[in-house]
């Protein structure tokens, strides 16, 4: 087989599951606001803590996305991404208590949505930028760069965890009662942000699978199979990385504002380094440098983790730490490689 019929063939199933994966969540979201309108009494009927459930799902999905961007098409493997959906989140869980309650005279610019929406991106944005910008311009790569990560999201959680900070403390900020003026616990507002949070993954998944079919999506897979020769035929490879590493934690910022209103609370603890690493085991097991992989990946890991928790709590985390080793051992390219496998053997028999 010539190598141009492989990248047609290629492409071609790419197209298909880019079709696939939007059909899936535009018919998803449809099926969840329609079985949430059947009256209560219904067998079908969707309650508003099922759909607020879905909706954090949503916003999980759309942080593996970012994490998937960086990962999978850059070969950065960030174990600090959390850091980037709490900020985000205490960006917007700021506005959500100033509409209840006077913020500290530095927050109080914060009770103004388009100030909140703003930061919503650009605290994130900023973090990532200088902090990119140091690591990338000093060639930080491979695991020192994870750990540094991992450092960066640490630190910020004990940052926050300090009183003096304003953000709550230890307990964080909650009992949000309205956003842009409509109560959060009307049944409205519950589908509301849910459709929000959809329509922000739809939005990310086309805008990410734009990227990895540009040219800059081109630069970035070479850069993660062949760093050194990118650099040799004259691109500025630590500004591809900070470009795509900025635009990843904005993401994950948006994940985390569309998170807090629909959980009610955002504190310290989603700093914590093991939330992050959590989330390479969604991308991992989906299937990284492929997006809908990681969209399947925090589908799957979180809908376990809300039935396993409830029926064994103490063993989730270790069942958690098996499936990561079984999916490196035995699926390195997680869910979705293994059904492109199983589509190649089929294509080859027929």
């Amino acid at each position: 087989m010539s190598l141009a019929t492989v990248f047609k063939r290629n492409s071609l199933l790419d197209e298909r599951s880019t079709w696939i994966t939007s059909v899936v969540l535009i018919v998803g979201m449809l099926a969840v606001v329609v079985l949430h309108a059947l009256p209560p009494d219904h067998a079908w009927h969707l309650n508003d803590s099922v759909v607020s459930l879905l909706g954090k799902y949503l916003t999980y999905m759309l942080l593996a996305l970012a994490v998937d961007l960086i990962w999978g098409y850059l070969g950065i493997l960030s174990l600090g991404h959390g850091a980037f959906f709490a900020l985000g989140g205490y960006a917007m869980g700021l506005y959500l208590t100033a509409q209840q309650a006077p913020l500290a005279p530095w927050q109080a610019v914060m009770a103004h949505f388009p100030v909140a929406a703003l930061a919503v991106v650009l605290a994130p944005g900023l973090l990532a930028l200088v902090f990119g910008w140091l690591a990338f311009r000093s060639r930080v790569t491979g695991v020192y760069f994870s750990i540094i990560t991992q450092a960066l999201t640490f630190a910020l959680m004990l940052a926050f965890n300090r009183n003096e900070m304003g953000m709550g403390g230890s307990t964080g900020l909650t009992r949000f009662d309205e956003l842009l003026g409509f109560s959060l616990s009307s049944e409205g507002m519950t589908v509301a942000l849910f459709v929000a949070s959809g329509v922000a993954v739809l939005l990310a998944f086309w805008g990410c699978k734009a990227i990895t079919r540009s040219r800059l999506g081109r630069v970035c897979m070479a850069t993660r199979d062949a760093e050194a020769r990118v650099r040799f035929i004259g691109y500025r490879v630590e500004h591809v990385k900070l470009a795509v590493f900025v635009l990843s934690a904005m993401i994950a910022g948006i994940a985390g504002a569309l998170y807090v209103p629909q959980v009610g609370i955002i504190n310290p603890s989603t700093f914590a380094p093991l939330f992050s690493i959590e989330v390479v085991v969604w991308v991992a097991l989906g299937g990284r440098a492929t997006l809908y992989g990681a969209l399947l990946g925090a589908l799957v890991v979180n809908y376990l983790k809300t039935v396993l928790t409830g029926v064994m709590p103490d063993a989730w985390l270790f069942l958690l730490g098996g499936l990561f080793v079984v999916v490196t051992m035995f699926l390195p390219q997680g869910v979705a490689g293994l059904m492109a496998h199983l589509r190649r053997r089929r294509e080859v028999t027929a």
